[in-house]
């Protein structure tokens, strides 16, 4: 037998302590001096600053007050009293940037500076705003102020975008989307506006529509890049560029409060470690985006909490998915969703627009899906997209039709396989556009893959298998049993085929065979614990997967869900509602069952983490 070594090239590690995660925690701070939200702020979280604000009673607030990391002390205040400022800059070296004044909860172009011991009223902005945002680790010679409302109560949102130079404002590039209350970061020349209320709001009589959207600055024009998970509004955030940024807290929709905390990398969002408390209308996030600062916010009044969002030491020893390492000389340890049997249980999601079933789907994770077509019934070529708190209706497939397969590991790329027909069509998270046809027309067959590198196989009562490389079809070796309805997950090289239907036997035409795909061959594996066709899965790989729902009789809806290790089945948390021919996304444990016959527009969603275990060796 190959040893650990021999296989993975490298020896098990003998540790005294436990790895830690590399991520951020939220821990409690000291009080503020004053309750408020909606103030703005500037430093880190052991030199961070907040000036404005507004208190229970509605008051416009002028206070200014320190952070060392550990206590507030009071400062001068400011020269004018105002709520929902821009903020940026350093603790000592700081800019206060327009707001919402006395009377009328005027839109103000004032701004002040802070030089470490006085205020000093400097030129005016172009534009007056409330809600403005920042790049907040700006200086008080290079500061960019973006988005707002303007003018009077409740106001328009606005892209107005202005420069500051140190001496004057000077407009630049507007934003692509009107929006107010944004989590924001970075610098005068690379920033991220990050989620906020979108559109026109005009005095409280437009709709309240927390968005998701996300626009990067790069000391020229904006570019949006990729959405955050959660729509919001009102939110913090803290970060030194459009590449490292974190948002945190806010409305969900308003007047509701989040605890939720999203990071960004550069190219996507991750949720992170929750606040504490659920705020909105907080004070404007300060710092990195490992070093935040959290102070006060609203719940249903102002507070005077702080939290600090902080990573682990740079020399800690840090877990990583598939980590294996010997505790304190006695114990084997893994850590990752495979380490153990996932522990998650099934939550109610949002309803879709269009009830169906046998629709396809396609996603990153549980709160980032997409789905299209299916039978309402007539078939549909609706097609809706989640951002893990609603669904929005997108353009249309140009064929409307349902049993075809979806396939593809992300919201915004997809493909539409099949069906009554040869079609493909393929999704670029705008618009579908039809590409080649598959060799073998099929309905209701499994799949794997990407829009790059994908698999279908079986459906129509077939074997066939193929493969696509981004712009063709091929055919490769076919499966050893027929079948229709064929559950499945997986990636173009490595994929479960799942139980399936084969009609022509009806009535005894359950087959219980699963049948993995090491990239050239299929291979017969253990069999599932219950019986059942009419069904998709989750998962990246054929070594690690979930199956959720389907049918034991081709009429009866179950709710059985089984977690795939890579060589046996287990049964884990049922669904909420039975049922079968649902879409079923993601190519990880993070699941989420969307429409299909036993509840057509429900949805429900599966989240699992990456677990530390110990590794039972036999």
């Amino acid at each position: 037998m190959a040893t650990y070594k021999e296989i993975k090239g490298v020896t098990v590690q003998t540790v005294d302590s436990d790895p830690v995660l590399n991520v951020g925690t939220w821990a409690s701070g000291g009080a503020l001096n004053t309750a408020r939200g909606s103030g703005g702020a500037a430093g880190v979280t052991t030199a961070g600053m907040i000036a404005g604000g507004d208190n229970p009673g509605g008051a416009y607030l002028a206070n200014h007050e320190y952070y060392n990391g550990s206590a507030w002390s009071e400062q001068t205040d400011l020269s004018t009293a105002r709520r929902y400022p821009g903020g940026g800059g350093t603790q000592t070296a700081s800019l206060i940037m327009g707001g919402a004044v006395p009377p009328g909860d005027t839109s103000s172009n004032a701004v002040e500076q802070w030089n470490g011991s006085s205020w000093t009223e400097i030129a005016e902005m172009n534009q007056g705003r409330r809600l403005g945002r920042a790049s907040t680790s700006g200086t008080t010679t290079a500061m960019l102020l973006f988005q707002g409302s303007d003018p009077g109560p409740g106001g328009l949102g606005i892209n107005n975008v202005e420069l500051w130079n140190g001496s004057s404002w000077t407009e630049v590039n507007e934003m692509n989307t009107l929006r107010e209350g944004s989590g924001s970061n970075g610098v005068s020349t690379s920033a991220i506006a990050a989620a906020g209320l979108k559109g026109d709001n005009s005095g409280g009589t437009a709709p309240f529509n927390p968005s998701n959207v996300v626009e990067s600055w790069n000391g020229s024009s904006w570019t949006e890049v990729s959405e955050v998970n959660t729509s919001r509004s009102y939110t913090g955030g803290g970060g030194t560029s459009n590449t490292s940024a974190v948002i945190f807290g806010g409305g969900q929709p308003v007047p509701s409060n989040g605890v939720k905390t999203e990071q960004w990398d550069g190219s996507s969002w991750t949720e992170v470690n929750d606040l504490a408390e659920g705020v909105n209308c907080l004070v404007t996030g300060s710092g990195s985006a490992t070093d935040a600062l959290k102070a006060g916010g609203s719940t249903t009044v102002a507070v005077t909490t702080t939290e600090e969002w902080n990573f682990p030491p740079t020399d800690s020893a840090v877990l990583v998915e598939g980590s294996i390492f010997l505790s304190g000389g006695t114990t084997l340890k893994g850590f990752g969703k495979a380490a153990g049997i996932p522990a998650a249980t099934w939550a109610s999601g949002p309803d879709i627009t269009t009830a169906r079933s046998d629709a396809g789907g396609s996603g990153s994770s549980s709160t980032s899906a997409i789905i299209f077509g299916g039978n309402v019934p007539p078939t549909t070529a609706n097609t809706e997209q989640y951002d893990g708190s609603s669904w929005t209706e997108k353009n249309n497939l140009n064929t409307a039709r349902s049993g075809a397969c979806g396939l593809g590991q992300s919201a915004s790329a997809a493909l539409y396989v099949s069906g009554p027909s040869a079609i493909v069509e393929q999704w670029d998270g705008t618009n579908w556009t039809e590409v080649n046809d598959v060799n073998t027309q099929r309905g209701r067959a499994g799949r794997g893959g990407t829009t790059a590198s994908g698999l279908i196989f079986g459906g129509g009562n077939g074997t066939e298998t193929e493969t696509w490389d981004g712009t063709s079809w091929t055919e490769v070796s076919e499966l050893n049993t027929a079948g229709s309805y064929v559950s499945s997950f997986g990636a173009s090289s490595s994929a479960i085929a799942g139980n399936r239907y084969q009609p022509s036997t009806s009535p005894a035409y359950l087959q219980n065979k699963v049948e993995s795909w090491d990239g050239s061959a299929w291979t017969e594996v253990a069999e599932m614990n219950t019986a059942r066709a009419e069904m998709q899965g989750a998962g990246a790989t054929g070594g690690q997967g979930l199956i959720a729902g389907g049918s034991t009789n081709g009429s009866t809806e179950v709710a059985n869900t089984e977690a795939w290790n890579g060589s046996s089945w287990t049964e884990v948390n049922d669904l909420g509602t039975g049922r079968r021919n649902s879409a079923n996304t993601s190519p990880g444990i993070s699941s989420i069952v969307i429409g299909g016959t036993g509840d057509t527009n429900g949805t429900e969603e599966f989240q699992a983490d990456n677990a530390l275990s110990t590794v039972t060796v036999s």
